[in-house]
């Protein structure tokens, strides 16, 4: 099969573009679920399920965490709180850097 891409209209090369790419996005889950396939067989053969060896329910377990409440809020901005945890927002940087203690903004 040969085009002739010189020959075609913008609009024939764009539905030409989308149709390539939805082919390669079918073939692409096409390959992905055959390697999913031969990876579980793999496991399978040595006794394993896959999500033991690579740890798929430790990822998930992590992932579904609860995020930590938090613990400190602006008075200006009831909106804006922090746990207390990771990078300082602006708002307690800014407090800091005027005097203010973190622990004014104890929830």
């Amino acid at each position: 099969m040969t085009l002739d891409l010189d020959a075609m209209s913008r609009s024939d090369l764009e539905k030409l573009r989308k149709d390539v790419d939805k082919a390669l996005s079918t073939v692409a889950e096409r390959e992905r679920r055959a390697a999913l396939a031969a990876a579980e067989k793999a496991a399978a053969a040595h006794g394993f399920s896959l999500s033991e060896l690579t740890g798929a329910s430790t990822a998930a377990a992590r992932r579904n965490k609860a995020k930590s409440p938090p613990k400190y809020r602006n008075p200006a901005n009831p909106d804006q709180t922090w746990s207390g945890r990771g990078r300082k927002p602006g708002w307690i940087t800014e407090a800091e850097a005027a005097g203010r203690p973190v622990s004014d903004f104890l929830i």
